[in-house]
């Protein structure tokens, strides 16, 4: 008999979420076929791998040998995957994400056209939701991975770089600043803003920028925080005050002349957005497709 991957990544999952049922729940398995599969990879071992009790599992000596190998062999197929889902054209399928505010509302709907022109038999189903939504749902197996616009630490997720993004200084049409070729981030804050709430992505780039320049964000002077970027953006075309924001949620306003996008000399605000999942979920071939396809491109191609 040779040594399964499937049971290796049963096994690793058990291991991973703490029980045969959690486990069941993530592999979409009875829990009776997950405990036959680790059993007959104890089998072929011939040893324990797991202590069972009523309240707890524990790794045995023998477990907590496996695991980093079990983890390598998992890393491996997805390794695999990617590698390949470069030449794969002819794909079928239906993606379940979710993706945070500013990605999925301004970024993904420009990339979803050239998506769908290569993989036309891949449909995608995306919420548009926050971050700890879109880990919940991932928790609770309602959404495959999810797009999200600031790193987070969760035990259980998997989080990688997928896309790159930028936040711009957004100014009012008649603003002072607006007429100025660029700025000084020192002259910006004496002025009123309009900010994203607290714990939202944007906010979270935006801050620890700010400190990384010696600035305390409490030190702004801070009007209003909204809930949305189109909220933000309605605020700052008001006259309300200036904020930072992705340039690619106001590429409509500054093309009617709403808003004006003003270049700091003395920073930049870049970002990252990520892809998470549950580290003990191998994803589809479509969805490592379609994570591949968004690192592949330049996202300023298609803003």
């Amino acid at each position: 008999m040779a040594l399964n991957f499937h049971q290796l990544h049963i096994f690793y999952t058990v291991a991973e979420r703490g029980s045969f049922s959690a486990a069941a729940q993530s592999l979409h398995m009875t829990q009776p076929a997950v405990t036959m599969q680790v059993q007959s990879l104890e089998d072929y071992f011939g040893t324990k791998l797991l202590q069972r009790s009523t309240k707890r599992i524990d790794l045995t000596e023998a477990g907590k040998a496996l695991m980093p190998y079990a983890r390598r062999s998992i890393e491996l197929i997805r390794d695999t995957d990617q590698a390949m889902s470069a030449f794969t054209k002819q794909l079928k399928g239906r993606l379940q994400l979710g993706a945070s505010l500013t990605i999925g509302e301004y970024i993904l709907p420009r990339l979803l056209g050239p998506f769908g022109q290569t993989y036309p038999d891949i449909s995608i189903s995306m919420k548009v939701m926050n971050s700890a939504q879109i880990i919940e749902e991932i928790m609770n197996h309602q959404l495959t991975f999810g797009l999200i616009e600031a790193p987070v630490n969760h035990p259980d997720m998997q989080m990688e770089a997928v896309m790159s993004d930028e936040l711009k200084l957004i100014v009012p049409k008649d603003h002072p600043l607006s007429k100025q070729p660029a700025v000084m981030l020192d002259e910006v804050k004496e002025y009123p803003f309009v900010l994203r709430e607290q714990g939202s992505g944007t906010r979270l780039v935006m801050e620890e920028q700010l400190k990384r320049k010696d600035i305390d964000p409490a030190d702004l002077k801070i009007v209003m925080e909204l809930g949305s970027t189109g909220a933000v953006k309605s605020a700052v075309e008001a006259g309300l005050g200036v904020s930072f924001l992705s340039e690619s949620s106001v590429k409509h306003e500054v093309a009617l002349g709403l808003l004006h996008v003003v270049p700091i000399e003395d920073t930049r605000f870049k970002r990252q957005f990520y892809s998470i999942y549950l580290k003990s979920t191998l994803l589809p071939i479509s969805a490592v497709t379609f994570l591949t396809f968004l690192r592949e491109k330049d996202l300023q191609q298609w803003l």
